[in-house]
């Protein structure tokens, strides 16, 4: 009995390779939408782009706002890195921006937790914390203002307790507190906002397996709920240290940089700058900021992009 072999026949080489799709054309896009965008680009160049561009311009001069004026280079520059006035401000904004973002973004991660758990009224809730969100914040540091230095000296007087029985705003050591406290107080319900949806966007099978691996609730937090909103936690810290450098209407109604120039902002040191007769200095100042702001904006984009965030 003989055996006989199949002899496999050679596929051809052009079948040996895979047929890669063709290039995708691009969507041609019609003029009619750059018309509707052309309102919105001129006013943005207007009002934004160049009035930056002629500060940028000043910052190379001695202008005082209006009248003569001549070039001077970088001396503007120079002389901010030597002003301790311009220093104090950048250490008191980056200061105030960092204990500020780590107590409202702590805060507002555990008021969503509780908001998101199966209690009653957390709807009613809900609303409820987000009222300071829609308040002015000039508004809100006068309210707290007044808290400040005339309901809690009372209250502290009458209790017997010291520290209490003076505005911590008249202190350049407790000031600061004060501000920090107000801040928070309105910046919460928009990172509560942020977080409530990151944890009503995890699978409730997640949290029924761990409670069937017998995983407490202090496990399931660290664990399963801070790992899945990282991507909003990132979000909100960087959005919110970039918000809070530009802190300005709160400092204002508060302290109004006092006591002396112990809570003064970069912003509000610019602005006083311009009004008093510093404009081309002030405008290098701006400059350096802006660039700040920027770079503190592309690490943001970098950071959260591919991230499980909204």
């Amino acid at each position: 009995m003989t055996t006989t072999t199949a002899r496999s026949t050679p596929l051809p080489a052009s079948a040996t390779h895979t047929k890669t799709a063709p290039p995708r054309r691009r969507r041609k896009v019609e003029g009619i939408y750059y018309l509707f965008l052309l309102p919105s680009l001129i006013l943005f160049t207007l009002a934004i782009t160049l009035p930056a561009v002629i500060g940028i311009f000043f910052s190379f001069t001695n202008s005082i706002g209006f009248g003569d004026w001549e070039f001077v280079g970088l001396i503007n520059y120079v002389a901010m890195f030597s002003d301790p006035a311009i220093l104090q401000s950048y250490l008191f904004t980056f200061g105030f921006a960092a204990v500020t973002v780590v107590v409202v973004n702590a805060i507002a991660f555990l008021l969503a937790v509780g908001l998101t758990a199966r209690i009653r009224f957390k709807t009613g809730l809900r609303t409820i914390f987000v009222i300071p969100m829609v308040v002015s914040g000039i508004i809100i540091a006068y309210v707290f203002n007044f808290l400040f230095s005339n309901s809690l000296p009372v209250f502290g007087q009458t209790l017997g307790i010291g520290w209490l029985s003076e505005s911590i705003l008249a202190s350049p050591d407790l000031a600061w507190i004060g501000i920090v406290i107000v801040t928070a107080w309105q910046a919460i319900p928009g990172t509560l906002l942020i977080y409530i949806a990151g944890l009503l966007s995890i699978p409730g099978e997640v949290y029924e397996a761990a409670d069937l691996d017998g995983a407490s609730k202090r496990q399931q937090l660290l664990r399963i709920t801070v790992p899945l909103v990282s991507g909003y936690i990132f979000i909100n810290v960087l959005l919110g240290f970039k918000n809070f450098l530009n802190a300005y209407d709160i400092i204002v109604g508060l302290t109004n940089g006092g006591p002396g120039t112990a809570t003064r902002s970069i912003p509000m040191t610019i602005v006083t700058g311009f009004t008093g007769g510093d404009y081309a200095y002030q405008m290098a100042n701006a400059t350096i900021f802006f660039i700040i702001v920027i770079a503190v904006s592309a690490l943001q984009l970098r950071i959260t992009r591919g991230r499980n965030a909204i």
